[in-house]
């Protein structure tokens, strides 16, 4: 179908035409999908990014804002941090994630605000101490 619409011929008939010799030679027939309902999925009827949203899910994959990343990043961090197995762990974890807050605290990128501020290694590393002296 790479040939060009005659002068003179309405763009309905031309495209008929196209359809109709399309179904004669059987190019239609065997198409993957065919005869099955389309896969239901977010509206997509106003979303015109909605085929990226799709590949994206399929694929596993998101994309925050890096505000949004890094919230969520803190946010394992001290997941990771309960769960060390060792005060110095527990340092390093939360002493890599504070430097990061810092840095996105003096050169804020575009996105919703941070709110965060840096976590006080101390009192993590007591939380740390007494949820291991329960444990034991």
């Amino acid at each position: 179908m790479t040939e060009r619409k005659p002068p003179g011929v309405g763009f309905e008939s031309w495209v008929d035409r196209q359809i109709r010799e399309a179904e004669a030679r059987g190019e239609f027939t065997e198409l993957a999908g065919a005869g099955k309902p389309l896969p239901s999925g977010p509206d997509t009827s106003y979303d015109e990014l909605w085929w990226i949203k799709q590949k994206m899910a399929r694929e596993g994959l998101s994309v925050l804002p890096p505000t949004l990343a890094l919230r969520k990043e803190a946010q394992d961090a001290l997941e990771q941090a309960a769960a060390a197995p060792s005060e110095r762990v527990v340092r390093r974890i939360v002493t890599d994630v504070n430097a990061k807050i810092r840095e996105m605290m003096f050169k804020p990128p575009p996105g919703p605000p941070l709110g965060l501020k840096p976590y006080d290694v101390e009192e993590i590393v007591r939380a740390w101490h007494e949820r291991r002296a329960r444990q034991e």
